[in-house]
């Protein structure tokens, strides 16, 4: 069966029949995790092989390596295996790289939070050294030298004294008959000697995506599909009173239309009606015909505009939860040479990827099994998502990982998984669910809004001295334990911890949450992507306040110890070490303070610790008289530890990043009116233009003696503060409101 050319055959059959029919050698990975499987590495033997494979060497020399994390545009499809390759010592000509289905054996498969580097760095080194170092083994023996003798290269081994050589290809067979070694016993490459990691490799689907060949969850096709709309109340956590049933199931090409009960899980299966039909265009059309009357619930008072009287209003009372509190801030304030208030604010956006949401299901009532293909960040969620709703057994569903068309946190949710396996589960045969854009808009997992009221004080020699923070977020109403709490959205609720938190002497940090039935979810960096510039922003008015050179300010508040130690249940060390660095090394790079710019013209700074990655970010704005913003330069400095795996993957992360984050600042926000979010496509949503982007953009790796990290995220969060900085300094305004686009930057 073909559904497009990455699934097919399918995974398990692929690699199981290939290696009854082929003889190749395989390495396994078994067990809960990955770093527990690398410890159980097995050679297979003959109908034992299984599936749970990264690596398959062929008679002919060829390689295949299993990807086993979704790859939505970050490269992990690419690096990965170039660190099995690396260790394996092959021709990356000579290599193939396969999409691994949902499988336990693989270990986590998620992605987000840029943890699929660094939780598979080191155990994908083993794997690729524990293969490179049998092959060497079974040389040594057929030519019978000392395995110290031989070396390993270029999809070969050598005999250094003799000059002999033998392809991986020739050595399957000797190789396969060998025990598996410790891997963490096996030798690892020294880094100085690495020949692939730290090149510029291009993305291995890059020719397929630039020719269009199906790679994508919207592409699946199947015998006997059909095809999919699914209409939710425009008013979130709202039900289903009735609907023209009867009319629309009369309409061409539709074969049925029905009501789904659905839940109260924001984030599951919501109440809703699906209409299926001959193609999506049927499906679609017949959508425009569909009336339903909704039970919209208390929701529907809700709307921005209301969520902001009330913000202001909690502002002047103590928040709900104190968060931190050293020293007393209150008394530092009121007794300061300096003191600055401001109140911050950021709206609700959509993650809006290209690609809207979708997923093909198919039910099959004669074994009770399921099957999905679903572009998904976090393929065992959505698994566990459709068993616990649709009652049908985690192990009769197996799901296949297309390629997505963006993600940026949206697909590490699920609804749209278990809304087609719901649609599927009725009709019984293969379903392929599509968003309409609209639907993408207003049926996110949004990036929460928030309002932040700030004091901040600095003393008579300039330094800053005192910080307040109270800061009112959103929260959704959940049941845990039995009990009914307000459970703040992912990325909404602000860490003790948060800088500059432990730096200070007096400091308090409050939130407030306020209730609301709009769904939440992780956007690119979450807490991170509005913490930074919030807390950034400030930094730098109270910088101005004292007099002080921003740069100076900041290196000051960091203060002289290599590493801040993480308080609370979230805390986590700080490297300070690691950030001055990298801020020396960002101020020689952008040559900071080196250059007086005419009025109109600035220079602004921004550092944040994200995701484990230590960065800071110059940019330098041309804003005209009449407000127009132009980003003309911004250089980035980053440490993400030892090793940069693809260079060309990783400017692509940063240069993205940067690009993500402009486009944040200064266009997207959603309106909230009756419960409903209001924007429903582009044209309300403007997203950044090519003209509208830095018109230079400089990147720096820090190479350090840190485990390697992820780069999916960390570069976005410093971006916004830095131009908002640089505008200040061109302007003389102070941007405290996003988007950018409500702010007026004319100057004369």
């Amino acid at each position: 069966m073909s559904h497009f050319a990455p699934l097919s055959p399918a995974r398990r059959g692929f690699l199981r029949q290939s290696m009854l029919a082929g003889g190749g050698l395989m390495l396994g990975i078994y067990g809960d995790n990955a770093n527990s499987a690398l410890n159980k590495v097995a050679k297979p033997q003959g109908p034992e092989f299984t599936p749970n494979v990264f690596i398959r060497i062929a008679p002919d020399g060829r390689v295949t390596l299993i990807s086993k994390q979704p790859e939505i545009g970050q490269g992990i499809k690419t690096s990965l295996p170039m660190v099995i390759a690396e260790e394996l010592e092959v021709d990356w000509k000579d290599v193939r790289i396969v999409q691994g289905d949902l499988d336990p054996a693989y270990g986590s498969q998620g992605a987000g939070g840029s943890t699929s580097t660094p939780t598979n760095y080191t155990n994908f080194h083993r794997l690729g050294a524990t293969a490179r170092t049998m092959l060497v083994q079974a040389a040594a023996q057929a030519w019978g030298v000392p395995y110290a003798e031989c070396s390993a290269a270029s999809s070969a081994v050598l005999h250094g004294p003799s000059q002999r050589r033998l392809a991986y290809g020739e050595l399957v067979a000797r190789a396969a008959a060998l025990p598996v070694p410790d891997p963490a016993l096996v030798q690892l490459k020294d880094p100085a000697s690495f020949r692939l990691l730290g090149t510029r490799i291009g993305g291995v689907d890059n020719a397929a995506i630039v020719s269009g060949k199906p790679l994508f969850g919207i592409d699946v096709q199947l015998p006997g599909m059909l095809y999919a709309v699914y209409e939710k109340c425009p008013v979130f956590g709202g039900k289903v009173v009735s609907a023209n049933l009867d009319a629309v199931k009369s309409l061409p090409g539709v074969r049925d239309a029905f009501v789904v009960e659905g839940s109260a899980d924001l984030k599951g299966l919501m109440p809703g009606v699906a209409i299926v039909a001959t193609s999506t265009w049927a499906a679609f059309s017949a959508r425009k015909q569909l009336k339903v009357v909704w039970d919209e619930g208390a929701s529907a008072q809700h709307s921005w505009d209301g969520f902001a009287a009330q913000a202001q209003a909690l502002s002047k009372q103590a928040g709900a939860t104190v968060l931190r509190k050293d020293g007393d801030a209150a008394a530092a304030l009121d007794t300061a040479a300096r003191r600055v208030e401001a109140a911050y604010s950021y709206p609700f956006i959509s993650h809006a990827s290209m690609e809207p949401q979708n997923c093909t299901a198919w039910f099959k009532s004669a074994d009770g099994t399921m099957e999905l293909w679903a572009p998904t960040q976090n393929p065992a969620a959505g698994q566990s998502l459709v068993a616990s709703t649709l009652g049908i057994a985690k192990e009769k569903i197996s799901l296949h990982i297309t390629r997505s068309g963006g993600g940026f946190g949206r697909r590490l949710g699920s609804d749209f998984v278990v809304e087609a396996a719901a649609i599927a589960h009725r009709v019984k045969a293969p379903v392929k669910l599509t968003w309409s854009r609209e639907d993408d808009m207003r049926h996110d997992h949004y990036r929460a809004g928030g309002f932040h009221f700030l004091r901040g004080a600095v003393d008579s020699a300039g330094k800053l001295l005192a910080w307040h923070n109270h800061f009112v977020t959103f929260a959704n109403r959940i049941e845990r334990d039995g009990k009914s709490v307000l459970q703040p959205g992912s990325g909404a609720s602000l860490s003790g911890d948060e800088f500059p938190g432990r730096w200070l002497g007096n400091c308090l940090l409050e939130q407030t949450a306020l209730e609301c039935s709009i769904p939440m979810g992780p956007w690119r960096a979450p807490g991170s992507n509005v913490f930074a510039w919030v807390c950034h922003s400030f930094i730098d008015e109270l910088a101005h306040a004292a007099g002080r050179d921003p740069l100076a300010f900041r290196l000051e508040l960091l203060g002289d110890k290599d590493i801040v130690a993480g308080t609370g249940e979230r805390g986590q060390p700080y490297h300070v070490g690691r950030m001055r660095k990298v801020l020396q090394e960002l101020a020689e790079k952008s040559g900071w303070g080196k250059r007086s710019f005419p009025r109109g013209q600035g220079q602004g700074i921004a550092f944040h610790f994200s995701h484990r990655g230590y960065i800071a970010e110059v940019a330098e704005v041309t804003v005209s008289k009449q407000g127009v913003l132009k980003v003309d330069r911004v250089v980035v400095v980053t440490d993400i530890g030892a090793q940069i795996v693809n260079l060309s993957g990783a400017e692509n992360q940063v240069q993205g990043s940067l690009i993500d984050g402009l486009s944040t600042l200064m266009f997207p926000e959603l309106n909230i009116e009756r419960g409903r979010v209001v924007q429903g496509n582009f044209h309300q949503y403007p997203m950044l233009r090519m003209p509208d982007t830095p018109t230079s953009i400089e990147v720096h790796f820090l190479k350090t003696d840190f485990p390697v990290t992820g780069l999916g995220e960390p570069a976005l969060p410093p971006l916004a503060p830095a131009v908002c900085n640089a505008i200040f300094a061109a302007t003389g305004k102070r941007v405290r409101q996003l988007p950018l686009s409500r702010n007026d930057l004319s100057w004369s």
